[in-house]
């Protein structure tokens, strides 16, 4: 029998943000950046906590909300990331859904955003 993180993390890479809530009944509706920001704070560990994101950043944009966590700059900005991985949460202005996307820069994660969201209402 191994010993298993029960966070589900991988060593070596940023904590895993926790599972998204289950639908209880209708999702909070953000109004602006400060209150996706606070939905969003549920998806990601702690800020400042060990192993997890040094600030948690907004990015709005046409149809939703992105939010992403920042990390302290690397000592070698030269070297690949020590601990790749992550994701991003994007809450939509429509209706307060959250979904997640693979940690990429903001252009290209509501870029991808765009495209699911797309073929999801066609």
């Amino acid at each position: 029998m191994t010993d298993a993180d029960p966070s589900g993390s991988i060593p070596g890479l940023p904590p895993t943000p926790p599972p998204l809530p289950p639908r209880t009944g209708p999702q909070p509706v953000p109004a602006n950046a400060d209150e996706a920001l606070e939905i969003g704070r549920e998806h990601f560990p702690e800020v400042g906590s060990p192993g997890g994101p040094a600030e948690l950043l907004v990015h709005e944009f046409d149809i939703g909300y992105l939010i992403y966590a920042g990390w302290p700059p690397a000592e070698d900005p030269t070297a690949p990331p020590a601990e790749p991985g992550g994701s991003n949460i994007v809450i939509a202005k429509a209706d307060g859904e959250v979904s997640s996307l693979p940690n990429f820069p903001p252009e290209s994660a509501v870029e991808l955003y765009h495209r699911l969201h797309s073929r999801r209402t066609s």
